[in-house]
């Protein structure tokens, strides 16, 4: 089966495409490569993904007016679209809104007439964000919660493109899964989330900022658990859907410390301020809807992801990309 990936250099896309690569399927990636983190990061995860034959590349903007015009002749055979490129971040959003509209709005339009286009589509996946529940007061976070008060633009975007996504299925009959994913981290990693952040604040004996004054809980959930909710979704293959894809528990800030600390053997230097705007207090995923009708089950505890982490970024920044010597996690089944 041959599946098109945006967002093929991010870190959850190059999870996704090197699955789908050792399964046997062929995976053509797009990705802009935009400076949003570590450039040289997101080449490093294709040079690992462009060693496999079977999967091709092009850099491109999605949200470009031509984009359709411009990928649709070497895409037009694929079937099964899995849309994870995005602007992320919470705080980016606050000074670049313009930005989010672009990449998580008029993308995920251009995302919907390209499915539009192509004979015989299948079905899209794409990735919506924990940040959609925003000050929900309700937790855990269900899909059943009301997702009409967002904390940031982020979050608003991305509730946008869930409903953009719906009217699309609804008008044209497109299968569009949406998948809520939560506080990811793991090796290959985004250098703008706490784990990264933390343990390069550690190795490097920086000043770790806590916002809320170190009263702050995420539901954390290990990459190679996202990567097992997505597969599962594919295989469901639901008309319309959308799902949490979260570790089902909450991990106050202090604790992820802690854990780094003892890994690592060295404390760490803390500076607590106010809360910030765009930010929650907490997040915590219900996924009884996903364990229902996904069997998603997420089985890597933040005791053995937060070490396997550590060991992925020592060697890459020892070896510059290697996966040398790195053993993951238990695998999701």
């Amino acid at each position: 089966m041959k599946f098109l990936v945006t967002g093929a250099a991010g870190f959850i896309g190059f999870h996704l495409c090197l699955k789908l690569l050792n399964n046997g399927h062929s995976v053509y990636g797009i990705d802009n490569l935009n400076n949003y983190y570590d450039v040289n990061l997101k080449k490093n995860r294709l040079k690992h993904l462009l060693q496999n034959k079977s999967f091709k590349f092009k850099k491109i903007d999605i949200s470009d007016n031509n984009f359709v015009k411009k990928i649709y002749p070497s895409v037009k055979n694929i079937k099964i679209i899995i849309h994870l490129a995005a602007q992320a971040g919470v705080r980016y959003s606050i000074k670049h809104p313009y930005k989010y509209i672009k990449n998580n709005v008029e993308a995920q339009v251009s995302i919907l007439e390209l499915a539009k286009k192509i004979k015989n589509f299948e079905h899209l996946f794409y990735a919506s964000s924990a940040s959609v529940y925003g000050y929900n007061k309700k937790i855990p976070f269900a899909v059943t919660n009301r997702v009409d008060d967002p904390a940031s633009l982020y979050g608003a975007t991305k509730r946008a493109g869930e409903l953009i996504s719906n009217s699309y299925s609804m008008m044209f009959k497109i299968n569009c899964t949406g998948l809520r994913f939560f506080s990811v981290y793991g090796p290959w990693g985004r250098p703008d989330m706490a784990a990264y952040i933390f343990t390069k604040s550690l190795f490097k004996n920086k000043t770790i900022d806590l916002f809320n004054y170190g009263r702050m809980e995420r539901d954390f959930t290990y990459i190679d658990d996202i990567i097992h909710g997505l597969k599962a979704s594919i295989n469901k293959n639901y008309p319309c859907e959308v799902f949490n894809l979260g570790n089902n528990n909450w991990e106050d800030l202090m604790d992820v410390i802690s854990i780094l600390e003892n890994a690592l053997g060295q404390k760490a230097d803390i500076e607590f301020f106010g809360m910030q705007p765009g930010d929650v207090k907490k997040t915590f995923a219900d996924i009884d809807h996903s364990r229902d009708k996904l069997s998603y089950r997420p089985l890597t505890s933040i005791n053995e992801g937060i070490p396997n982490f550590i060991h992925w970024y020592r060697n890459y920044i020892n070896k510059e990309g290697s996966l040398v010597n790195f053993t993951p996690a238990p695998k999701a089944v």
